[in-house]
């Protein structure tokens, strides 16, 4: 079992950046390959980036290419996600999972725990 708690959200002007901290309770966590989500006000859930075990390879989806990066430091048990050039069309509530997959998968059903989420306001 794992417990996840996000940090690092709040109210930032567009062009600006945050970085999001997705710490882990438990001596697993370097096993598991991690995930941030999110969710806009009257969307679904949705994919954002994912990174395997290892840190070795990471997966993003395209409108944040170049802009977000996705990173773990399993030392501290902690994934972490940097924002930068943020847009208003980012604020959404951010969660991270982590996935009981093999391989670095997209999908919400593959991951198995997922965190309380943080709230990322992006204003124009």
């Amino acid at each position: 079992q794992v417990q996840l708690v996000e940090s690092g959200g709040g109210l930032v002007q567009a062009g600006g950046s945050l970085r999001l901290s997705c710490e882990a309770s438990g001596s697993t966590f370097s096993s598991y390959n991690m995930g941030w989500f999110r969710r806009a006000p009257g969307k679904e859930r949705e994919f954002v980036a994912a990174i395997t075990h290892n840190g070795g390879s990471m997966k993003y989806t395209d409108p944040v290419k170049g802009r977000f990066t996705i990173s773990r430091d399993n030392a501290k048990n902690t994934v972490y996600l940097q924002m930068n050039d943020l847009k208003p069309e980012d604020t959404a509530v951010y969660y991270c999972a982590a996935s009981g997959y093999p391989i670095l998968t997209v999908a919400l059903v593959t991951y198995l725990h997922w965190g309380q989420g943080t709230q990322v306001t992006v204003s124009a």
